[in-house]
């Protein structure tokens, strides 16, 4: 059986950012300018309104099956997990979301070109230990990498924690926790040219 290496969607694979703007978009006819390019919520990169009521729930109604299913690829994301993949190991995504919209993503993971078979959803509540441990106890991988720190809270202790940091303005990857982190990368892409030159390809690894 190859390595597993399990991946974050939103942040790390896909660009979540780019999608908001989108259905922004398409729920009031009106596309967005950015207002800050390094910060790391959708709500503050983007120059839109903060929602309540009726038109929150009118927003939150495009966030269905075809926007599950259409989000973008992070630049250079899928050339990280195709070299990856070549190198010996297995992809799986874990991801914190409705279980509903399962199916939804591996498609849009799929159409996107990423070698990924297999997704797994999680829920996406805070708590003192991540909503994604459990899963990650069960498929036993080598490294997780995902761009929320909390979630590497609890995880276990022989799986190697990456974080990707990306935007830093208002970014939750900051504090004591950072010590949770067994590596720190700007992306999915340098964070595989990191590994693979510390661990190499399958065969260097198990043997």
């Amino acid at each position: 059986m190859k390595p597993i290496i399990a991946l974050d969607a939103d942040g790390v694979l896909l660009d979540y950012n780019l999608a908001y703007r989108r259905a922004w978009d398409k729920a009031f006819n009106t596309l967005p300018s950015e207002r800050d390019p390094l910060a790391y919520w959708p709500i503050d990169r983007w120059d839109v309104l903060k929602l309540e009521g009726n038109e929150l729930a009118h927003f939150r109604a495009y966030f269905d099956q075809q926007f599950w299913s259409e989000i973008p690829a992070i630049s250079g994301a899928v050339e990280a997990c195709l070299a990856l993949r070549k190198a010996g190991y297995q992809l799986v995504c874990v991801s914190a979301m409705d279980k509903r919209y399962e199916a939804a993503r591996l498609k849009n993971l799929r159409d996107c070109g990423f070698p990924i078979e297999r997704v797994i959803v999680t829920e996406s509540l805070e708590s003192v230990i991540s909503p994604k441990a459990a899963a990650l106890r069960e498929l036993h991988p080598v490294a997780f990498v995902d761009d929320y720190l909390p979630y590497l809270r609890g995880i276990p202790n022989n799986v190697h924690a990456a974080l990707v940091l990306r935007e830093p303005n208002g970014s939750p990857n900051v504090g004591p926790d950072l010590m949770l982190a067994h590596s720190q990368h700007a992306d999915l892409i340098e964070f595989s040219r990191w590994w693979l030159d510390c661990r190499g390809p399958v065969r260097e690894f198990l043997f």
